[in-house]
């Protein structure tokens, strides 16, 4: 729709978290395949934003990931969805291709209510040649990173006139990436006539300037976030600069989490931790901006399937970054924006689990930790060093390994072949076996650690989908 400069009408959340689906105006297909897959009850999230966004109306929704907002955007643009128009009718982007990826997935899950529904992900770090095959078959939803979207505008292998939505995910994040001039190239080749939803964390000035731009007599819904005490138990530990490097192994080693993810405020504090870590023996990769796609993408591939204890990273580097089983977040130095430091330790405690928030501050970053709590409404809990227990000095190894298979999906390889290779053919128990990635060409898997030698052993002298596979340990498990 076309934006006329209104200031955005703001929604309290409703109070109906929990609330069916049933309430909403969706088809019986479209809610049989939301309780085949177990959506239930609505988030808050969704509760605010679905009577909204299935309205028609234009949306400005401050929410953080993990917070059930896919599907917020994702069903109303299935329910107005034209199937016979084999045309790109929806737009959704994301910053990283990990987020975008993520949300294309869910997004092919949701309209399983209905045949050939075709959602692509355009994302950079991949062939542009594919990409532009699967759009000439056509296409429904377009899921993709601003800077690709762009390459395929460029080049003419897509074609936005025919979008009815346009969804900004993590706003924000996109922001910070510096993608706001790309935004408002994509969005001007979009019929103005359209719903735009927008989704962010934060709320800078950024956004207000961008929803400004685009968006037509918004509504605008703020869920002010919020964690149990009885979920992320947070904890604060002063420190002189000079020990904190050692502080987080002392963290570490006291509290024994399976996965940390560790933030610091620059790249270079990223580096000096990680060398800290790995000299004591852990576990540790680091996220950085630096990094090629490839690398990124088996860093991430590492710390999501527990083959790698600790994730170090800024807050840029770890945009659109959703793991689950997240036991704890270490914030090395102390973030000075309360609502980013929200947003770090809101990745642990997901769900029905726990997790542990544990910050570093020196005596310079007091007014900070100040601002924190004024922000969340608690007093925070102050803790000594010298009260970590030093019982057990030994850095807790990870429980899997990951195995690097050479062939992925143009060898037509799924995760069920790899699998029945593990477990049919080399003997291997199926709990053994962990999380199964398969990309383009290459394939990861997760075993537990006591069997990576060996499984590397028979998978390499046997076969995989009827061809033989060449397969290792990935470096950097230690």
């Amino acid at each position: 729709m076309t934006n006329t400069n209104q200031t955005p009408s703001t929604t309290p959340a409703a109070d109906v978290a929990g609330s069916s689906f049933e309430q909403l105006p969706l088809s019986a297909a479209m809610l049989e395949n939301l309780r085949q897959l177990q959506y239930l009850t609505m988030t808050p999230i969704q509760a605010a934003s679905l009577p909204i966004a299935l309205a028609g109306t234009d949306l400005i929704a401050q929410a953080k990931t993990g917070s059930g907002k896919t599907a917020a955007f994702a069903l109303p643009i299935l329910k107005n969805l034209n199937q016979p128009l084999f045309r790109v009718q929806s737009l959704v982007l994301c910053p990283t291709r990990e987020l975008a990826e993520q949300v294309s997935q869910e997004i092919r899950r949701l309209a399983r209510f209905a045949d050939n529904i075709k959602v692509l992900a355009l994302c950079g770090g991949t062939l542009m040649r594919p990409q532009m095959t699967s759009l000439e078959h056509g296409a429904h939803i377009v899921v993709g990173t601003p800077g690709r979207i762009m390459d395929h505008l460029q080049r003419g292998s897509l074609n936005l006139d025919h979008i009815t939505s346009l969804v900004l995910d993590e706003a924000d994040r996109m922001l910070d990436m510096g993608f706001y001039d790309d935004i408002n190239s994509i969005a001007k080749q979009c019929p103005k006539q359209r719903q735009t939803l927008l989704f962010s964390a934060t709320y800078p000035n950024g956004i207000a300037k961008l929803a400004k731009q685009l968006l037509h007599n918004p509504q605008q819904v703020h869920l002010h976030e919020q964690h149990a005490s009885s979920k992320i138990r947070q904890r604060f530990y002063e420190v002189d600069d000079k020990q904190r490097l050692q502080a987080v192994a002392k963290l570490l080693k006291h509290y024994r989490p399976v996965s940390t993810l560790a933030f610091c405020n620059t790249k270079q504090q990223c580096r000096d931790l990680l060398d800290e870590l790995l000299a004591q023996g852990f576990s540790a990769l680091t996220l950085n901006g630096d990094l090629e796609q490839r690398d990124r993408d088996q860093v991430l591939i590492q710390f999501a399937n527990r083959s790698c204890s600790v994730l170090v990273a800024t807050d840029v580097a770890a945009r659109g970054l959703d793991i689950s089983q997240l036991e704890a977040v270490i914030n090395v130095d102390i973030s000075p924006d309360p609502e980013i430091h929200v947003h770090r330790i809101g990745r642990t405690g997901r769900a029905d689990e726990e997790g542990w928030a544990l910050s570093l501050f020196s005596a310079q970053e007091t007014p900070r930790v100040n601002s924190i709590s004024q922000f969340m409404g608690n007093e925070p809990e102050w803790h000594q060093l010298n009260e970590l227990s030093n019982s057990n000095p030994a850095p807790l190894q990870p429980p899997m390994v990951t195995l690097q298979i050479f062939g992925g999906r143009k060898d037509k390889i799924r995760p069920g072949d790899v699998l029945g290779a593990l477990t049919a053919d080399a003997g291997f128990k199926g709990e053994q076996i962990g999380k199964i990635n398969v990309t383009e060409q290459t394939t990861y898997v997760a075993v537990e650690r006591s069997i990576g030698r060996e499984a590397v052993r028979k998978l390499s002298a046997g076969k995989v989908k009827g061809k033989a596979v060449k397969a290792r340990l990935l470096s950097g498990n230690n």
